[in-house]
C-alpha cells in the first residue's frame, strides 16, 4: 500500500451523470477532489460539491481550454499546507478503474525517475458507432515506456509545479506538449499495463468525427511548432495525404491520366498497408476496412485543423478550443 497521498483534478463541462460517475469512482483513494467547470449550464457544480470536491470556476471571459482548467485544478490543490504527492488529472466523461490511483502512486513511489504514468484507457460503448469503436482501438496501445499519454494521467506533483503545468495556449494535445517536456527534463513517461478508465466518447454522428480530425490536426501543428520532432510523421502525412497528392490529382484528371493512375495507386497502396496494419494489431477483416476509410479520409480534416492553426498564428487571433460534442 502506497504511503503517499494522492489529489484528482476533473475537468468538464454539462457532463451530467457521467460528472457524478466519474467523481464517485475516486472515493477512498483520493484525499483532494478538485473540479474545474468551464461555464456548465447544468447541475454539474452543485453535483460535484455533493461528493464533496473543491470547486474552481473557470473565467469565462477568457477562451476555454483542457490545459487552463487544469492548471487552474492544480492550483488549488497545490496551495495549503498539505498538497499531495502525486496529481491524478482526468476528464468528467471517464470513471476511473477501481484501485487504478493506488497501483499508479505506487509505481512512482517505486520509480523515482517515473515523471507521468498512466494506464489503458477503454471506450465504454465501443458498439454505439464506429466512431466509438476507433476511439476504443485507438486507446488501447502498447505498455511500457512512451514519448506522450493522453489527459487522463498520475503526474508528480513537484516535477508539475517545477514544469509550470500544461501550456494554456495549446487548446490539442496539450498533454502530447506537457509529456515532451516532462521528458526533456530527465523523466520517463510510463504506461502501466492496466486498466486506468472507462470514457464516454458519446461520438454518435460523422460531423463529430470530422471536428475531432480538426482539432487533431490544429494539435500536429501547433505542438509541431513549439517541439518540431514530435508529431513529424504525422504532419508528413497530412501534408501527402490531404494536400500533395489531392493536387496532383486534379492536374492528373485534367492533364494527364498516367499522373491521375499513379496517384490513385499510391492511395491505394496507403490503404492497403493501413488495412494491414489494423490487422496485424488484431482488428477483424471488415472492421479493419471500415477503419481504414475513416482513417484515409482523416487527412483532409487534420490538413483543415494545421491550416487554421497557421492561420491563427499568422493573424494573432486566440487560439480557441475545438470541440466535437
Amino acid at each position: 500500500m502506497t504511503g503517499s497521498t494522492i489529489g484528482a483534478v476533473i475537468i468538464g463541462r454539462n457532463e451530467g451523470q457521467r460528472l457524478i460517475n466519474c467523481l464517485a469512482s475516486m472515493q477512498g483513494e483520493a484525499t483532494r477532489l478538485v473540479y474545474v467547470d468551464s461555464g456548465s449550464t447544468d447541475n454539474s457544480v452543485e453535483e460535484a460539491r455533493k461528493a464533496g470536491a473543491e470547486i474552481v470556476l473557470l473565467d469565462t471571459t477568457e477562451p476555454f481550454t483542457a490545459a487552463r482548467a487544469r492548471n487552474a485544478g492544480f492550483e488549488a490543490l497545490n496551495r495549503g499546507p498539505n498538497p499531495p504527492d502525486y496529481v491524478q488529472f482526468v476528464d468528467g466523461d471517464c470513471t476511473l478503474e477501481p484501485g487504478w490511483l493506488t497501483h499508479a502512486a505506487q509505481a512512482l513511489d517505486d520509480t523515482p525517475d517515473i515523471g507521468i504514468v498512466t494506464g489503458w484507457r477503454a471506450e465504454l460503448h465501443p458498439e454505439a458507432s464506429v466512431y466509438n469503436a476507433m476511439c476504443d482501438f485507438e486507446w488501447h496501445r502498447p505498455a511500457g515506456d512512451i514519448d506522450a499519454c493522453g489527459g487522463d494521467m498520475m503526474v508528480r506533483r513537484v516535477l508539475f509545479a517545477q514544469l509550470e503545468g500544461f501550456n494554456p495556449r495549446v487548446i490539442a494535445a496539450e498533454d502530447d506538449e506537457f509529456c515532451v517536456r516532462v521528458r526533456k527534463s530527465g523523466h520517463r513517461v510510463h504506461r502501466l499495463p492496466i486498466p486506468m478508465t472507462h470514457h464516454d466518447a458519446a461520438m454518435l454522428h460523422f460531423s463529430q468525427w470530422w471536428q475531432r480530425a480538426i482539432r487533431s490536426g490544429h494539435g500536429f501543428g501547433q505542438v509541431g511548432d513549439l517541439h518540431p520532432t514530435h508529431f513529424r510523421n504525422e504532419r508528413r502525412r497530412v501534408w501527402l495525404f490531404g494536400g500533395v497528392l489531392p493536387f496532383f490529382l486534379i492536374v492528373g484528371a485534367v492533364m494527364s491520366g498516367w499522373l491521375l493512375l499513379f496517384v490513385l495507386l499510391l492511395y491505394l497502396g496507403s490503404y492497403i498497408r493501413t488495412v494491414e496494419g489494423l490487422r496485424k494489431a488484431g482488428l477483424p477483416l471488415k472492421t479493419s476496412l471500415h477503419h481504414s476509410v475513416l482513417l484515409f479520409l482523416s487527412k483532409f480534416p487534420n490538413l483543415v485543423g494545421v491550416m487554421r492553426y497557421r492561420k491563427r498564428k499568422r493573424l494573432g487571433h486566440e487560439m480557441e478550443i475545438i470541440e466535437y460534442k
